[in-house]
């Protein structure tokens, strides 16, 4: 459950980053939301490993 949490705090940060990058022109917000979106794929990845193996567990 620990990564699924950390998968919502890094969504909930990216939120902050897309608001600045959309609203107000910000193209440094831009590059860190496309980073952090990078970061999300790889932590969804990992995300999704851990579950097909606990399911295949059982």
């Amino acid at each position: 459950m620990g990564k699924f949490q950390e998968l919502k705090a890094l969504v909930h940060g990216l939120e902050v980053e897309a608001e600045k990058f959309y609203t107000k022109g910000n193209g440094a917000a831009g590059t860190r939301l496309r980073k952090g979106l990078q970061d999300l794929r790889g932590l969804s990845q990992e995300l999704r490993l851990g579950i097909q193996e606990l399911k295949n567990k059982k």
